[in-house]
């Protein structure tokens, strides 16, 4: 399980979230044998896809991040729900590309540069709000920062990071996310940049042995920040047989039947934990 916080600063001008997510990329590896740069790739994006979903209102509601760039990862796609649970998948889980010259995975190259990140949130509304942007770099953090600036015009500093070992387990993952709230002065905007300017990555600081509360502390030196609440972000996958054999029947007789002249069986696995199920398609015309 991975622990996420989320903290303000005194005066109330500077939102603060954080969560170490390494239990939740080892499990995203584990799931889908990816190679080191699609693990970070996937990796960055469900750890955006943790805070972005701790900061929804209910339980209930869901959030949906999507990556569709040119690049050879193909697409990479996060669910999570303000519940903490989050799960994810990447199209092509095994990719092979040089290190950049500064000798870190290629994780802009993976997922590409030319091509959308598209936001989705369910609140329990009649329709949900969807936002959409053009890829900056593929990197994830830029991505997602221009996100907020743009389509929520909320000033956002996005910091992500997985750690990959040379055998391909997941040494560390982590964020934060830092935002201004309306009424933030120049003062306040310049120490923040300072502050974020000082840190370091986000593997670094977790190699290290710091905490969330240590990343708070350099991220909001000098805004007294106060912890708001801490809670547990996982990766969880709610398919079931139930759910996916309701999907199969809603595929109609016909079709059915037209999959029962190929198959006495339908093979389904499912895109984010990788598990096969297997169903007899006369078994479910019996239903229809």
């Amino acid at each position: 399980m991975g622990r996420l916080i989320r903290a303000i600063s005194e005066n109330g001008g500077v939102l603060f979230c954080a969560v170490d997510a390494t239990d939740i990329v080892r499990k995203a590896e584990e799931y889908h044998k990816t190679s080191a740069v699609t693990t970070a790739a996937l990796g960055r994006l469900l750890t955006a896809g943790a805070m972005m979903g701790a900061m929804l209102k209910h339980e209930d509601d869901s959030l949906t991040l999507r990556m569709k760039g040119d690049g050879p990862a193909g697409t990479v796609l996060v669910v999570a729900n303000g519940a903490g649970h989050v799960k994810g998948y990447v199209a092509n889980p095994v990719v092979e590309l040089p290190l950049r010259p500064d000798g870190k995975l290629n994780v802009g190259a993976a997922v590409g540069h030319d091509g959308t990140l598209t936001v989705i949130k369910d609140m329990g509304l009649k329709e949900p709000y969807v936002g959409q942007i053009p890829l900056v770099s593929g990197e994830v953090a830029e991505d997602i920062t221009q996100y907020y600036a743009t389509s929520e015009q909320i000033p956002t500093v996005c910091a992500l990071g997985v750690l990959v070992a040379p055998d391909l387990s997941v040494l560390c993952a982590g964020g934060y996310l830092l935002q201004l709230l309306p009424g933030a002065t120049e003062q306040e905007i310049t120490m923040l940049e300072n502050n974020i300017a000082k840190m370091q990555s986000v593997t670094d600081m977790l190699s290290q042995g710091m905490t969330l509360e240590d990343m708070m502390d350099r991220a909001m030196e000098g805004f007294s920040p106060n912890v708001l609440d801490e809670s547990v972000a996982s990766y969880v996958c709610d398919c079931s047989e139930e759910r996916i054999e309701r999907a199969l029947l809603s595929l109609g007789k016909q079709e059915l039947e037209s999959l029962a002249q190929e198959e006495k069986e339908a093979e389904v696995c499912c895109q984010f934990c990788d598990k096969v199920r297997r169903f007899d398609i006369q078994a479910l015309l019996k239903k229809l």
